[in-house]
């Protein structure tokens, strides 16, 4: 088992991380709904969407700052052992995509904080490969992506 200590340095998602979410997302200006019927606009951002909103791509952009926020703040509130900025920004990724409560919750979390092997930890990645019970060919490329950037 891996002896980690928390660290009270701040980090931040890098543009690294930004673009590797923009990479999985991509830009929607009109709200679609996605494989699991959720109504989502922008860069994956679903808070309040509903049918026939559209938005700007500044707009877009801003939503994506305030998620990808969001899911940092669930990774610093979550987390409570040090991390490397791969490691940070694959969890930012991952928890900007299944969400804060997901993210609060999971085994991957409770192994990362009990001190387990980054390979133990970037294994329970794949488990996040379903929309509705599915497994889904995106996620799962999503999903192994994040680990080699995790591992990395």
């Amino acid at each position: 088992m891996v002896e980690w200590i928390r660290t009270h340095e701040v980090m931040k998602p890098s543009q690294a991380c930004i673009d590797f979410i923009k990479d999985w997302e991509k830009l929607r200006l009109v709200a679609y709904q996605d494989g699991g019927g959720v109504w989502t606009i922008g860069w994956g951002h679903t808070e309040y969407v509903e049918f026939g909103d559209t938005c700007t791509e500044q707009e877009a952009d801003e939503f994506l700052r305030q998620d990808v926020q969001e899911a940092a703040g669930a990774i610093d509130d979550f987390v409570d052992v040090e991390l490397t900025q791969p490691m940070y920004d694959a969890l930012v990724s991952w928890a900007y995509n299944c969400g804060r409560e997901a993210a609060k919750n999971s085994t991957l979390v409770r192994l990362l904080n009990a001190g387990q092997s980054k390979e133990v930890v970037a294994a329970q990645l794949s488990r996040w490969n379903k929309d509705n019970g599915k497994v889904v060919a995106g996620l799962t490329r999503r999903r192994e992506a994040e680990r080699v950037l995790f591992l990395s």
